[in-house]
């Protein structure tokens, strides 16, 4: 079997540089005949289409050298070596060099066997050197002009934008046919652009062509041109992306993200500078990106604690990658392990305590209810308990909108964990909890799967006509809990303020129109366990605000502790989700319908 295979990349290899060679063999005889005819030609307008036979004698010797120092010159420029249906202005410059010094060359080489040869007429050598920088660009050219002209693969796409992204995109050799150019700007309007006369955007009659954004819009702005390119019937829309040179679909998340208002980095910058700072759940999306920006704000050190080797091995790999490893320790441990635990803090003695680790996904913890409770709830209160006995400064509790009148095991146990945050005897260590919604692009958030059902050609499943969700770009969504933490006393719930809610259903549907497919390929799947229709973000109105419109603090709740703990050592004995529920309001969770 293995043999087989390798016989088998052996035969690709083979045809892949024999298809190499016949397409080198190929140009270069292309280059030869019409060299060869250039040659001829000037010296048929050099004496009026009646060359003497005496100035012929030396023709081949003379054609043949000058022929040598093309193609060496060609080929030392590398101009047999690029796709030729992508050739553009830096190849066309490199022929003229090229071709140039070819002929300068040949000068001298010619006056060294002068005295051997019947005089050349010189000023072929001129009209040969024109004609040559014609038909040699001209044969490099033709072929990107035939393969954009009568490839079958090409597809239309009009281009939204002006200036240098449009034009990038024209010499890009992207494999589009433009059908035109269009723009929103009317101080453009009528001008030329790569040949293109720019049109105003509403005079486009779309016919399910692709459209290429090459302009830099605000999200309203970018809504609002993706809405008018869909009534006037183009069908998939994408961007271009000048920094990577890449055409990609847009980002959902550029039209659904919030954001956000006053977002403060230098009171993140003077938080984080200097500490040590642990991170739990660090491989999570959460905790990797908590990962990211507490080295980006200059922290001395990031323990990194994980459960998932798989995870860890991931984030390790991007620290690596950034070129901060030497600042990380990589601990493969499980936050229920209290001894384990007990040592990194013992050994590191972290400033700040991140904790990101949680249980996330409803529908499991509502099949696993007491794996979700000895994760969320006994990992909170051994990291919280670890961080006080250690004198971190500081401790922040990642919760989730999910906590606020829970209905399922997931909520009710980060609820808890908000409970004790806030009463446990925290000595010297600040403790507090924030709160969001769904960030975009997360482990198992909606649009990756959405994503990957449209590329599966199957309906996307969405629960309900009517479910909603809060959403916000992951990594704004952890500068805000960072800007947070710097501002918090202890014994805060600190809130982000998410925006307005959006309904998955116009999500998905969104989806589809940016990849260019019929909104109704829609399938409604029925609200899984523990789900709710809408979430929130607050039990009751808001305690006070903070001096950031983005951050407001809910109102805490106050219970006797001796029972608090009590009462949790009685929920981490229970095993059945109805038991969790009954204990989880004897605790103080108000609970949800």
């Amino acid at each position: 079997m293995e043999k087989s295979r390798e016989e088998l990349k052996g035969k690709v290899k083979d045809l892949f540089f024999l298809h190499q060679w016949r397409s080198l063999l190929f140009y270069i005889a292309g280059d030869f005949l019409l060299s060869l005819f250039s040659f001829y030609f000037s010296y048929l307008l050099r004496f009026n289409f009646d060359i003497p036979p005496r100035f012929l004698h030396t023709f081949w010797l003379n054609f043949f050298l000058l022929l040598g120092l093309k193609l060496t010159f060609l080929l030392l420029f590398k101009l047999y070596n690029f796709h030729w249906k992508f050739i553009s202005t830096p190849e066309l410059k490199k022929l003229f060099i090229a071709l140039t010094l070819a002929y300068f060359l040949f000068v001298p080489l010619y006056y060294l066997f002068h005295p051997y040869l019947i005089p050349f007429p010189r000023s072929v050598l001129l009209i040969d050197y024109f004609l040559s920088i014609v038909l040699l660009g001209g044969f490099r050219v033709a072929k990107r002009l035939i393969w954009e002209t009568f490839d079958p693969h090409t597809e239309p796409v009009v281009i939204i934008g002006e200036g240098e992204r449009v034009f990038s995109i024209l010499k890009g050799g992207f494999p589009f046919r433009v059908e035109g150019i269009y723009t929103d700007n009317p101080k453009v309007v009528g001008k030329y652009l790569g040949g293109y006369k720019i049109k105003h955007l509403s005079q486009l009659e779309g016919r399910g062509e692709k459209a290429i954004i090459a302009k830099s819009y605000s999200q309203k702005k970018l809504t609002q041109i993706i809405d008018q390119l869909h009534r006037q019937g183009v069908g998939k829309i994408l961007r271009y992306s000048p920094f990577e040179g890449e055409i990609k679909p847009i980002d959902i998340a550029k039209l659904l993200a919030r954001k956000p208002k006053d977002l403060d980095t230098k009171a993140i910058g003077d938080f984080i500078r200097g500490k040590k700072v642990l991170v739990t759940g660090a491989g999570g999306s959460i905790g990797s990106e908590l990962v990211h920006q507490v080295l980006r704000y200059g922290a001395e050190r990031v323990i990194m604690v994980e459960n998932s080797e798989f995870n860890l091995y991931q984030i390790e790999e991007k620290v690596r990658e950034w070129g901060k490893i030497g600042r990380c320790r990589s601990c493969l441990i499980s936050v229920t392990d209290r001894e384990g635990l007990e040592e990194i803090f013992r050994q590191e003695r972290p400033d700040l305590v991140l904790h990101a680790a949680a249980y996330k996904h409803v529908p499991l913890c509502e099949l696993n209810p007491r794996s979700a409770v000895i994760n969320n709830v006994l990992g909170t209160k051994i990291t919280i308990d670890l961080a006080i006995k250690y004198g971190v400064s500081k401790f922040v509790l990642i919760s989730t909108d999910k906590a606020v009148r829970p209905v399922n095991i997931m909520g009710g146990s980060k609820r808890v964990c908000e409970i004790y945050a806030q009463n446990v005897p925290s000595g010297q260590t600040e403790i507090v909890a924030v709160r969001f919604g769904n960030v975009l692009g997360s482990s198992g958030s909606v649009v990756p799967k959405f994503e990957k059902f449209i590329q599966e050609g199957k309906p996307l499943p969405v629960t309900h006509p009517e479910v909603t969700r809060y959403f916000m770009l992951i990594g704004e969504a952890v500068q805000l809990v960072l800007q947070a933490s710097s501002i918090a006393q202890g014994g805060e719930i600190f809130i982000l303020d998410m925006g307005k809610p959006v309904k998955i259903v116009d999500l998905a549907r969104r989806l589809l129109q940016l990849h260019g497919l019929p909104t109704d390929q829609i399938q409604f799947i029925g609200l899984r366990p523990g789900e709710k229709l809408y979430e929130e973000l607050l039990l009751d109105e808001r305690e006070k605000d903070t001096r950031y419109r983005d951050i407001f603090i809910a109102k805490s709740k106050k219970v006797e502790f001796d029972r608090l703990e009590k009462l949790i050592e009685e929920l981490l004995k229970l095993n059945k989700r109805e038991e969790f529920i009954l204990k989880f309001k004897e605790i103080g969770v108000e609970w949800g319908q």
